[in-house]
């Protein structure tokens, strides 16, 4: 690590570091997830899902490169290759090709997953004051929370 003074100590900027890894791994792994989907979906909805799917892989490319940043920006390397994502990630890989409204509910625990990551990041960033990490994963939480939602949506009668 080069020499750093943004007012958080060394020692806070790894921890939140690590979390923001996890962050990372977690939404790289569910943008791998939806971008699958959109590919391979079938059926009635194929229209809707295909181009739901898109909208969202291309919210999570954006959002991947961000958290990646603000790793860097704390001046710790972030992770960048399968194998460390697959040791971060809490999401679980999917065998196969599931039919779409399992595709759906997939998504749908995978963003709520992320939330969760997001919740224990935002603890770590508040006890060491790093309130662009705390804007940067309230931002995410939200977005993840409100596309769980509507996923949810489609699978209600």
């Amino acid at each position: 690590m080069s020499n750093i003074d943004i007012g958080i100590s060394e020692g806070d900027r790894n921890q939140v570091a690590d979390g923001l890894s996890r962050l990372l791994a977690d939404s790289y792994t569910l943008y791998l997830q939806t971008h699958n989907f959109h590919w391979n979906v079938v059926g009635p909805k194929f229209r809707d899902l295909h181009m739901m799917f898109e909208e969202h892989y291309t919210e999570l490319a954006v959002a991947v490169d961000d958290i990646a940043e603000r790793i860097r920006t704390l001046d710790v390397p972030a992770p960048g290759t399968y194998k460390a994502f697959a040791e971060l990630s809490s999401i679980e890989e999917v065998e196969g090709v599931p039919e779409a409204t399992e595709m759906v509910i997939l998504l749908t625990h995978g963003h709520e997953q992320v939330v969760k990551t997001c919740r224990k990041v935002l603890k770590m960033a508040q006890e060491a004051d790093d309130e662009s990490t705390v804007a940067l994963v309230s931002d995410r939480m939200r977005v993840h929370e409100k596309t769980a939602w509507m996923l949810r949506a489609l699978t209600q009668k």
